[in-house]
């Protein structure tokens, strides 16, 4: 019988997706036959399931970490936002349509049908299945028709764990307070917690831990360390680009800009590893760095919305200036898009119909059209003749004169373009500096000639230091009931 287990949060970005990457690997060093799911899941970080169709990136990290092909079924609700108020619904993987925020809670009732569903299928054949929750299960304003949390915990009868974040502070007011407000119900779902993200010295916060257990009858779980090979896994949420700006001295500074619908910006991840590279993510309100010698313009869920943004920040101005000094630039996917002399969207896709001039770095055009393209896509870089491995997911169809000298080749079919002196391009192909041969070849062109090697093998090497960290920290009769006692091989 399938053992489950569910880890929820306190609140967002409380380290749940990194624990359940972590657990996940520990248990697959045990044996065991684990996999990931996430009933909901609200991210623009999204990727292309081995079955085909979308899910949220931290779903794929934690099915790597399982040793196991990833499943539009570990997320099969996957909210994507496209505007303050609204996003695309993608379920099981396909396009289900949009919703603005409250519409979207009349309709979470007509979805746990397809969460179980997935539920079902993830569970057939595995030993354990790990949940991973979204948001707080205290946020009981949300709790009618709640898929995502304690509606579908007690739906499913999943255990849950609840996590703390202790360097954001107020961990034991969070947790109690979480029992205080919950109703009885969910309550009884709760069989212990984890303090996350502990810096210092642990036998400071003994106290702690007796009073939360005073006040909520809660065992503690352990207490996990701030883990620094978490530091070398994507990240899931836009919120943690905060913490991923840094300022080194590299030997080769790239920029990055935060537009307000980022989409899969792990896509740096492997840039920000490479010592010789400074990578800087602007932030609204800052400039372009002048010293940058690489602006790079990342992909989007809201072309037009985040091409005008750009515009108000006056980066279109930086990025002119950055081009006039002989600066080289990328654009991913909508930021491809951005660099053309326009963006028409006749069907308001992405919200009202509107076109609207583009930053006129590349002579194309583009026009969105309802088909989406999902698909896992191997791929050569044309300019530096080498294999690559990504991904595609987008609205639109892109045509010009610039097009005749396309950045790559997808499936033998030309994409991208590229400008006349070669100093500006664009594909929509995600995933392209994962490619070791491709990132070191473009390092090269600025000088740099030592790069890493493997940069799939370094997310590996991660996984298995936060799963070894783990089963030093957390209380071992918790692992021997999650794993079933005893160890396989």
């Amino acid at each position: 019988m399938t053992r489950t287990i569910m880890l929820q949060g306190t609140g967002s970005d409380v380290g749940k997706t990194v624990l359940v990457a972590g657990l996940c690997r520990l248990a697959r060093l045990k044996g065991l036959n684990v996999r990931p799911f996430k009933p909901q899941n609200m991210s623009n970080n999204a990727a292309v399931a081995d079955d085909g169709g979308e899910i949220g990136r931290a779903q794929w990290l934690q099915a790597l970490a399982c040793g196991v092909p990833s499943s539009v079924h570990m997320n099969p609700v996957l909210l994507k936002p496209q505007s303050e108020n609204g996003s695309q619904i993608v379920v099981q993987g396909q396009v289900f349509g949009q919703a603005a925020g409250r519409d979207y809670q009349r309709l979470k009732p007509q979805l746990l049908g397809a969460v179980l569903d997935s539920f079902d299928r993830i569970k057939a054949g595995a030993d354990l299945v790990i949940v991973e929750g979204a948001g707080s299960p205290a946020e009981i304003n949300l709790r009618a028709g709640d898929i995502a949390n304690m509606g579908f915990a007690t739906c499913a009868n999943v255990p849950v764990v609840l996590v703390g974040d202790i360097d954001r502070g107020g961990v034991i007011a969070s947790l109690v307070g979480t029992h205080a407000i919950l109703p009885d119900a969910d309550r009884r779902m709760i069989c212990g917690y984890i303090i996350n993200k502990f810096r210092g010295d642990q036998s400071l916060f003994a106290d702690g831990i007796k009073a939360i257990g005073r006040y909520t009858g809660w065992p503690s779980f352990g207490i996990v360390p701030f883990l620094k090979a978490a530091a070398r896994l994507p990240a899931e949420d836009s919120v943690a680009l905060e913490r991923l700006t840094r300022s080194a001295d590299g030997a080769l500074k790239i920029a990055v800009p935060m537009l307000q619908r980022i989409a899969n910006f792990d896509d740096f991840d492997p840039l920000a590893a490479e010592p010789a590279v400074d990578l800087v993510y602007v932030r609204p309100g800052e400039r372009l760095p002048a010293d940058a010698a690489l602006v790079i313009l990342p992909g989007s869920k809201s072309t037009i919305g985040d091409l005008e943004d750009l515009r108000r920040q006056g980066w279109d101005r930086d990025l002119e200036l950055h081009r006039r000094r002989g600066g080289r630039i990328i654009g991913i996917c909508g930021g491809y898009q951005m660099l053309g002399q326009s963006v028409d969207d006749p069907l308001g896709l992405e919200g009202l119909p509107k076109k609207v001039a583009g930053l006129g770095l590349l002579d194309i055009e583009t026009v969105m059209a309802p088909e989406k393209t999902v698909a896992n896509s191997p791929a050569r870089a044309l300019h530096y003749d080498v294999p690559l491995q990504g991904y595609e997911i987008h609205l639109g169809k892109t045509t010009g004169p610039d097009c005749a000298r396309p950045a790559l080749s997808i499936r033998n079919v030309p994409d991208g373009a590229t400008s006349a002196d070669g100093r500006v391009f664009g594909t929509y192909l995600h995933g392209l500096f994962a490619n070791d041969a491709f990132r070191a070849a473009l390092l090269k062109d600025f000088g740099v000639l030592e790069t890493s090697e493997n940069y799939r093998q370094s997310v590996e090497q991660a996984l298995d230091d936060v799963a070894l960290e783990l089963e030093k920290v957390l209380d071992p009769r918790f692992l021997d009931q999650l794993f079933g006692g005893s160890e396989r091989d």
